[in-house]
């Protein structure tokens, strides 16, 4: 009976530690800004001016593409901007 108490506790433990780790990682998600001008070409992470799909800026530093960072990064990387700008 102990056996089976203690491989009960067991998959609890487990499925509350997977539970918090998910609302941990949901959480760490929502604190990032998009950063617009720093994607290098083909690697935005969504739409452009020209364009709806991820991978699709033509050019390095394409002002209208954007990547998705830590909020607060986007303002210590040269070139990087919190707003588009025309190409």
């Amino acid at each position: 009976m102990q056996t089976r108490t203690l491989a009960t506790a067991t998959v609890i433990a487990a499925a509350l530690a997977l539970g918090a780790g998910l609302a941990a990682n949901a959480q760490a998600q929502s604190k990032t800004e998009k950063c617009f001008g720093v994607a290098k070409a083909g690697k935005n992470d969504c739409q452009t001016a020209t364009s709806s799909c991820a991978g699709t800026s033509k050019k390095d530093g394409q002002t209208d593409a954007w990547l998705a960072v830590p909020t607060g990064t986007c303002v210590k990387i040269v070139g990087g901007s919190l707003e588009s700008r025309k190409s």
